[in-house]
């Protein structure tokens, strides 16, 4: 493998960052999940604004290299990928251990990618089976403590999330992702995913403001309501999702992933679940092969 280090192509077992870097020291870093269908990124443009708007939250607003799509390109080719996982990550550089950043960026940017199976209607899924999903104890900050929308480099809280869910495994209980609520105990979003469930054929996801509004939780809404299916954002209980009809996750690399049990209930996929994977496949295959 190779990836992309600071405008030059690496080999894997090179591809290192200095200690003093300041993604490595606080976490002090933006980043994009994206994945490639057919050699091509999927909604790039969005990922990329995204990104944008993070550097800026960190104060590094000229962070992202003009070439940046280039450098994507060719990881892709380099490692001979058509269907590919891809972060781009983007810290502040290198700088001397102080709390207090430089004013000057010289920003640390890299490329990595691994390979994800073919999308679209004819491809594969990259989960085994629907996720088994744990609420936890631990709160998603507030967007005052913590801007909700900047994707950063500081993933303790889901971290924190994940390592609950050892704690409620057992032999015959394996949940593999968190439902992780805000700080009045509504639901927000999975350790790294966002939530849906559907209740009387309305598609429901919590509001903005105190989640991670993920790209394809956007697509999905799109999709949703290009077919006039009624969705809804608000505050919802555990006991809302607890009893829905059926429920799925969404990040880029899953795409849309039923849920089989909330703290064990059963809830399953479902007709609209099933329905907008379609869509969600059949606009893969369109835009990319």
């Amino acid at each position: 493998m190779q990836y992309h280090v600071n405008g030059e192509l690496v080999a894997r077992e090179n591809a290192t960052v200095s200690v003093d870097d300041r993604g490595f020291r606080y976490g002090d870093a933006a980043f994009e999940t994206c994945r490639a269908y057919g050699g091509e990124v999927y909604r790039w443009q969005r990922h990329a604004e995204r990104l944008q708007r993070t550097c800026e939250t960190l104060g590094m607003p000229d962070a992202v290299p003009d070439d940046l799509a280039l450098r994507v390109a060719e990881t892709l080719d380099a490692n001979d990928l058509e269907g590919a996982y891809v972060r781009t990550s983007i810290s502040r550089g290198v700088q001397l251990g102080k709390l207090t950043p430089d004013e000057d960026v010289d920003p640390t940017v890299v490329v990595y990618v691994r390979p994800l199976p073919r999308g679209g209607v004819d491809g594969e899924r990259v989960w085994d089976d629907p996720a088994v999903v744990q609420s936890v104890k631990t709160r998603r900050p507030p967007d005052a403590a913590l801007p909700a929308d900047a994707k950063t480099h500081n993933y303790l809280n889901g971290i924190l999330a994940r390592l609950e869910l050892r704690t409620a495994s057992s032999d015959t209980y394996q949940p593999d992702e968190a439902l992780i609520r805000d700080t009045d105990g509504y639901v927000a979003e999975g350790s790294t995913s966002n939530l849906f469930f559907v209740d009387d054929g309305v598609v429901k996801t919590p509001a903005e403001g105190s989640l991670l509004p993920g790209i394809t939780r956007e697509l999905v809404i799109e999709l949703a309501e290009s077919e006039e299916f009624p969705v809804e954002t608000g505050r919802y209980t555990l006991d809302n999702v607890r009893s829905a009809d059926e429920a799925f996750l969404t990040n880029t690399t899953w795409e849309l992933r039923p849920i089989e049990t909330v703290d064990g209930i059963e809830l399953g996929g479902g007709p609209m679940t099933s329905l907008l994977q379609r869509l969600y496949d059949e606009r893969v295959e369109t835009r990319c092969y």
